[in-house]
């Protein structure tokens, strides 16, 4: 996937793209069909329902989905059409469009947090090597822009990491609920297909039992029918948007310490990067200027996604669902791009140490040589790393 004017988009690879998506929802549609048939309320026949659709239908579904105001409902169509006589009649039983699209949405989000996950692993441990090689490097700190006291680079960089270890544990902890409520969220089909199935003691038990092996199938986690109670969404925002403010403050510092009058910091050098239409001469800092874009554009997309959290009314939302779709889409994409963006950025930072120190140097300020208690807080924050890595 490529998008003309997000460049870099092909860093998020297939994540949540359409044909993600739609693999995701034929995945849904595979684990609640097997959790019936597990159950005694479907024929017990292969379930696996992937091989029914391919990339071609992306583009029909899409085209269709104006119809019904999504995508799933020409979804199961297909996949009836295309099913055995055997199959045909119980796929999607007991499901909602919503069950659909929500879990399918999870299942792609769980697979952005693994991948976010392991690059903000792959940050902490270049910024723990980074804050110890310049442990005591000098340099001068600046504060509402201006020469401030004398810090160590090693004490910067220990901030840095403070925030990416921030970001590693929200974005660690959060919950990919499946969501298999049914029609108005209470189980409703399920339990009158388990009532006449006969031999259930507890219907409504067995519905949601039901519930809990689909969503354990997918990897996913279980809880109740979140149809109107939007937290799992917007808590993966704001997971989102602190990875991308932590990348956002890193980038910060380097275009300023990049200008050509500071000097202290250089992105990593590559063939044709930085480069101008104008003005041959330069050579910008690009991949922190990307970081910069990110950083801005996320808080408003993860805002959408409160908002629309805020107005799902009902036991189904009229336009605030449909909303979140494609802006957890762009906010997860965009936040991947970013993230790797900031791994190349950290991996081949130039530092330059005697530029530092002449900069130090020039300041109009006292005592240049104490540094306070630098090397105790960044001892402090790479052990505050290691435990979180720890886990």
């Amino acid at each position: 996937m490529t998008n003309l004017l997000w460049p870099g988009d092909e860093r998020a690879g297939a994540h949540m793209t359409d044909q993600t998506l739609l693999a995701s929802m034929v995945a849904v549609e595979s684990a609640w069909l097997g959790a019936l048939s597990a159950a005694g309320l479907a024929p017990s026949k292969n379930a696996e329902l992937q091989h029914l659709v391919g990339e071609p239908d992306c583009e029909l579904l899409a085209l269709g989905a104006e119809d019904g105001g999504n995508p799933v409902i020409g979804l199961v169509a297909l996949l009836r059409e295309r099913a055995t006589p055997v199959l045909s009649p119980w796929i999607h039983r007991g499901l909602t469009s919503q069950d659909v699209v929500d879990t399918a949405l999870m299942l792609a989000l769980r697979a952005v947090i693994d991948h976010l996950t392991a690059e903000l692993d792959t940050q902490i441990a270049t910024l723990s090597a980074l804050a110890m090689t310049h442990r005591a490097t000098p340099m001068i700190a600046r504060t509402l822009t201006q020469h401030a006291a004398p810090i160590t680079f090693g004490a910067k960089v220990a901030g840095w990491l403070d925030g990416v270890v921030d970001a590693y544990q929200r974005i660690s902890r959060l919950s990919t609920p499946a969501q298999f409520g049914g029609a108005v969220g209470i189980y409703s089909a399920t339990v009158e297909l388990a009532s006449q199935a006969g031999g259930a003691t507890d219907p409504a038990r067995l519905a949601e039992r039901v519930a809990l092996n689909a969503a354990t199938a997918l990897g996913l986690d279980f809880r109740p029918p979140w149809h109107t109670i939007r937290t799992p969404v917007t808590a993966a925002a704001d997971a989102l948007v602190g990875c991308t403010d932590s990348w956002g403050r890193i980038a910060s510092d380097v275009v300023t310490m990049t200008r050509p009058e500071i000097g202290e910091l250089s992105e990593p050098a590559a063939a044709g990067r930085g480069g101008s239409s104008s003005m041959p001469h330069k050579r910008n800092p690009v991949l922190s200027i990307l970081i910069r874009r990110a950083a801005i554009a996320a808080p408003p997309l993860a805002a959408t996604l409160h908002t629309a959290a805020a107005l799902a009314n009902d036991e189904r939302p009229d336009g605030a669902w449909h909303a979140e779709w494609d802006t957890l889409r762009t906010l997860a994409r965009h936040t991947i791009v970013a993230g790797s963006q900031c791994g190349e950025l950290l991996s081949g930072l130039q530092v330059h140490r005697a530029r530092m120190a002449r900069n130090l140097e020039a300041a109009d300020i006292p005592d240049k040589q104490q540094f306070g208690a630098a090397e105790v807080l960044i001892e402090e924050s790479l052990a505050r790393a290691q435990r979180t890595l720890a886990g």
